[in-house]
């Protein structure tokens, strides 16, 4: 019986570039005949004219799916939907502006077929400007060294799950979702390969600054307690500090009869403790806030329509 390769690729607002992904998709695919396929598009709130090249698609092609949300969700949501609606024995996920290459479809597989659950692709030469290239590197330096994993450097959301990594992710109902973490957490057997990434085909990309921010926060927040524990220690420093101003005070008031402004030095203390409960406070909502999003057992996403799935 011939085994499925699902593939995933989230779309936000690019229309021009869903036909050369399928086509680039396709001409590998036919080069694997031993192998089923399924190409799932999912539509992240699109505004362009995504859905609809989608849909032409689809009706080409049988094995072309789609789902389109009512809105955006989020790069990561999207991922989740496709692994929802998946039915291959491996799924890969990638990008829909032909910056990950499909000619490495073939290699990922090669990998899995060798027994590897879960199979990275590694971005040899990034290509972004240093201005998002240094705080990346940064991140998951610190990523690393908070948590109790160590996620791979270097790489993002092109990689192969095997079917049981799958279901594993199914399994999750949070909303912050952080697939980048939560696929080296469980555990499955891993390798990678390296490749350069290639260029845009067409318009730029949707993952701006504050996106990438908040993916980077919810990594920090699902993978690790660093953050409150960094509250205690930058709380423990001030009051330490505190301390010692006060003792060099006393010591210079009772010993060198020196005089100093209180209010001054109330007026120095009371400014940065008000500046470090602020920063407790933000830390804190964080935590209650996805505490609050997943009491309120909203589903993950809202699909208005669908092609070529049941």
């Amino acid at each position: 019986m011939k085994k499925k390769i699902s593939i995933i690729l989230p779309v936000y607002n690019e229309e021009r570039a869903i036909a050369s992904i399928y086509k680039a998709i396709i001409v590998v695919i036919s080069g694997m005949p031993e192998y089923l396929y399924e190409v799932i598009f999912v539509n992240d709130g699109s505004v362009d004219n995504s859905w609809n090249e989608i849909k032409k698609l689809s009706q080409k092609d049988k094995y072309v799916k789609g789902i389109s949300f009512g809105r955006n969700f989020g790069h990561q949501i999207a991922l989740k939907a496709g692994y929802d609606s998946s039915s291959g024995d491996a799924v890969i996920s990638m990008d829909s502006d032909l910056q990950h290459p499909p000619q490495l479809i073939l290699k990922m597989i090669k990998k899995w077929e060798k027994g590897f659950e879960v199979v990275y692709v590694e971005q040899i030469k990034r290509r972004d400007g240093v201005f998002k290239r240094v705080p990346s590197l940064l991140y998951y330096r610190l990523l690393n060294y908070v948590s109790q994993i160590t996620i791979p450097k270097n790489v993002g959301d092109f990689r192969l799950l095997d079917r049981k990594v799958v279901l594993f992710i199914k399994s999750i109902k949070t909303k912050s979702l952080y697939l980048r973490g939560l696929v080296p957490w469980s555990g499955f057997s891993s390798t990678s390969i390296c490749a350069e990434y290639s260029d845009r085909v067409s318009g730029k990309s949707s993952y701006t600054y504050w996106k990438m921010f908040k993916l980077a926060f919810d990594g920090i927040t699902a993978l690790s307690l660093f953050p409150l524990k960094l509250a205690a220690i930058v709380g423990a420093f001030v009051v330490f500090t505190g301390i010692i101003l006060l003792l060099i005070i006393l010591i210079d008031f009772i010993f060198y009869n020196s005089w100093y402004p209180l209010f001054k030095w109330l007026a120095t203390v009371t400014y940065i403790f008000v500046g470090v409960l602020f920063i407790l406070l933000w830390i804190l909502g964080e935590y209650v806030g996805k505490i609050y999003e997943e009491t309120k057992n909203y589903p993950q996403y809202v699909v208005v329509e669908k092609t070529n799935l049941e």
